[in-house]
This record gives C-alpha cells, structure tokens and sequence, in this order.
C-alpha cells in the first residue's frame, strides 16, 4: 500500500488562492520598496556555512538548517570523532553549507563581493525565502519569506526616519492600520547595561530583557539570574522594565538614568533626533513607540531597533522589525560600511490580514470569463474568441470538453467566474454570442464580429 504523503512540519502548500493573496502583499511591498529608490537583488538559497554561524548569537545557530556533503560524507569523519557523538564537532565534517537563516548576512556577503560595482550609498530590497528550524507554531514557520530593505554606506539618521514612513506607507496601502512600531536603539541598552555593572554580559541581558512581553518579568529576572547577571543590578533596572509615557516622557527618564554613560547618552540623542524628526510628518497607519526593553536579541545591531506589531485584539508576533548595523560588513573583510534596514513578515502579515477581513474580494476572482465548449465545431469558434478576449485584456478560458452544461456552470460556480459564454450551434449561425452574469443569472448577446464591445463593458 502507497505511503500517505505529507510535507515537513513548518512548510505549507499554498492554494491558487492563497498564492493570490500572498502576490497582492508581495506587489504591495515591491511597488513602495521601488518608490522609495530601493533597486532589487538575489542571493542563493543556501550558503556556505561559514557565512552564516556566529551571526546570530547562540540561539540563532541553533536554529540554521544544515546541509549534508554529497557523496559518502560520513567516511571523512574519524573514529574519534564520529565515536564522541558530539555533533558540535562532528558538523565541520559532513556539512559545509546551510539554508539561509535571514537575507541580512547574505547581503553583507553581497556587498563585499561587489564592493566595487557597487555605487554608495546602496539601496537594495530582497524578497526570497528563508528558514530556520524553530518550533512551528501560529504565525512562526520554518520555511518562510522575507520582504527585505537595506541602505548601506549612509550613516544619516534620515535613512531610519525613511524606514518609518516605508512602513506607514506599506501598512496603509495594505490598509493595515493601528499598527505599533517600536522603537530602541541597541546603544541605550549597551548603556543600561553600563550604568547597572553588566557590560560583560550585555548579550545576555539584551537577550532575556528581548522576552519580557513573552514570558513576562520574572521569567526574565530568573534568566538574567541564570546567566549570571547579579540582583543588585537587576533591581537598579527596575523602574526600565515598566517605563510608561509619552516617548518624550521615557525620552526624559532615560536621559537621566543613563547621563554617566557616554554610548548610553548617545543612543537617547539618536532616538530623540528620529522621534523629533518623524513628529514632522503625519503618519496613517502606525503608531510609534519608545520602547525600552526592545532588544530584538541579533547580535549585528549597533543603533536603531524596529519592531512593528499587529493591531490591538490580533494575537500575533512581530509582523516586521529591522536596525541599525554600524559594521556588518567587517565580518567579512569590509569595515566601516554602515547599514540599517528593516523587514516585513509577510507570513504574519497574510495571517493579519485574513483575521481582520482586508484582503480585497477581487483576489477570490482568478477568471473574468469561462466559454462554454458545446462541441468541436462551437469550440473552434469559441478558441478564437477566448484568444480575441485575452488580447482585450480579459481573463478568459474555454471548457476543454464538451460535457454536460450543469458540470460545466458548476465549475464556473467553483472557480468563482462572473461570466460565462455560450456560444452554441444557434449562436454560431447567428454570428453572436451570449453572455451570462453568473450573480445575477442576466444574459446579454454580443456580435462574434465585435467583442471588444463586450470587453469595454466588462472592463
């Protein structure tokens, strides 16, 4: 007996629908990436290993999708090892190259390797897929795509206040609005971290800091414990776990508690001068919020962090977040090129978007016209008039067979077409055909001779 297929857990397949709907948010976000002067790229699906491990922290190589060598790998490995089973020595022997974990590092790898054909400063978008092998769940695959926007070799502020109004135009058009962008800059926490005696573990405490509207405050204490940070300096970071206010308020309150930290000092400026300067411009769809805890855990941050949610009753993750990296490049041999960038979720956002009812009902339609086929001698004159129709703009299709009339009005019904053609033995030799609102069951004849009469109607 054949075995049930079935497809790894994290993946999907996508209906003819549903690949609709996803292209609407891909051409949504394309259209304003290009708007804003940003020129598309590619990169492959997997790279070398290299490329990718230790870019992500601890928790984000734990999560990279590795690829076997070809060939009989496992004879390579030596007995020593291969009898260790530890597969943190193992994994140089058998596997050189890995699934892309984000498009970010791939585009750092890009950017040094055609560093000289490139013209500075550079403005790239990027949407392909990615995976990481985290736990699926709502809203969180291991197979999914990401809408990617960089500018690097611009250390301008202004770069961060455009990635602000892309994210308000996007949301809006998509109209997606009542969303929350976050903000933080990785210095203020660098600088946290500084003023409480933690600078040593400043990965650490961005990290368990990143979870607080996750796992909640204490969960975070009792991992800060664990890793070592002291209670002394977890309690002289108290009053940031709850900062309420207006941004202009917990702009103050930071100021103050960060004033013997000069990168501290510095990241409240940044912040300042984006709020100040985006307070200039009217924004439709998102709400910015000054956001303390905000640490998004990547260790390639130097400034500026973004995380955009959902509106208020979606439960939903982060539908787009991004930052500042002052020296991605330098991983790769190419130092002092600055970078910020952000990202859409695409998958997340689809998901938003069918729970709040706001995809347009015209992406349920992937036909305008069916011809009925009543024969062959009908079904030739019906092909050219499809072919007529398809020139004119339509989508049109003829039935490939002649079978009853109910099975093909029900595939009509199903297929979600507005109108169908007859054109039958009558209407040949009349030199017409009819057309049929399949809402309204009105019909209405057309000369074969003239269709794009009906064309200019339907269009």
């Amino acid at each position: 007996m054949p075995q049930k297929p079935s497809i790894p857990k994290g993946t999907r397949d996508f209906s003819p629908t549903e690949v609709a709907k996803r292209n609407y948010i891909i051409d949504t976000i394309k259209e304003y990436f290009e708007t804003f002067g940003f020129q598309p790229i590619e990169t492959p699906s997997f790279e070398n290993s290299e490329t990718l491990l230790g870019k992500y922290g601890e928790e984000g190589d734990r999560l990279i999708f590795k690829i076997l060598n070809s060939g009989d790998f496992i004879s390579k490995v030596d007995d020593v090892t291969y009898s260790s089973k530890n597969s943190n020595s193992l994994a140089p022997k058998i596997t050189e190259k890995a699934l892309r974990y984000d498009l970010t590092v791939p585009f750092a790898r890009y950017v040094v390797m055609h560093q000289n054909d490139i013209d500075f400063p550079f403005k790239r978008y990027q949407i392909q897929p990615v995976w990481r092998a985290d736990r699926p769940q709502k809203g969180r695959f291991r197979e999914f795509y990401q809408c990617d926007a960089d500018v690097v070799g611009a250390h301008s502020l202004l770069q961060e206040v455009e990635f602000v109004q892309l994210y308000d135009t996007v949301f809006y058009a998509l109209a997606l609005q009542g969303v929350t962008l976050k903000l933080n800059n990785r210095k203020v926490l660098s600088g946290i971290a500084e003023v409480i005696g933690a600078q040593r573990l400043l990965v650490d405490f961005t990290v368990a800091l990143d979870k607080l509207d996750k796992i909640g405050e204490e969960s975070v204490k009792k991992e800060m414990l664990d890793k070592g940070i002291s209670e002394a300096a977890i309690k002289k970071a108290q009053p940031l776990f709850s900062l309420s206010g207006s941004n202009i308020e917990k702009l103050d309150v930071l100021k103050d508690f960060l004033r013997d930290s000069e990168i501290g000092v510095q990241g409240v400026e940044e912040l300042e001068f984006i709020l100040n300067t985006i307070s200039d411009f009217k924004l439709k769809a998102a709400n910015v919020q000054l956001d303390v805890t905000l640490a998004r855990g990547l260790n390639y941050y130097t400034g500026t962090i973004f995380e955009v949610l959902a509106p208020q009753g979606v439960q939903m993750g982060s539908i787009g977040g991004g930052g500042r990296y002052d020296d991605l490049t330098g991983i790769f041999g190419l130092k002092d090129v600055s970078g910020v960038g952000i990202s859409f979720g695409l998958d997340r956002i689809y998901l938003v978007l069918e729970e709040l009812g706001l995809f347009p009902d015209s992406l349920e339609t992937s036909l305008d016209v069916l011809c009925l086929n009543f024969g062959d001698k009908e079904a030739t004159a019906a092909l050219k008039l499809v072919n007529t129709l398809r020139k004119l703009g339509l989508r049109t299709d003829l039935y490939p067979t002649s079978t009853k009339l109910p099975k093909q009005f029900k595939y009509a019904d199903k297929r979600n077409v507005p109108y169908v053609i007859l054109l039958g033995e009558t209407e040949l030799s009349a030199g017409n055909f009819v057309v049929k609102n399949m809402k309204t069951g009105d019909q209405k004849t057309f000369e074969l001779d003239h269709p794009e009469k009906f064309a200019q109607e339907l269009l």
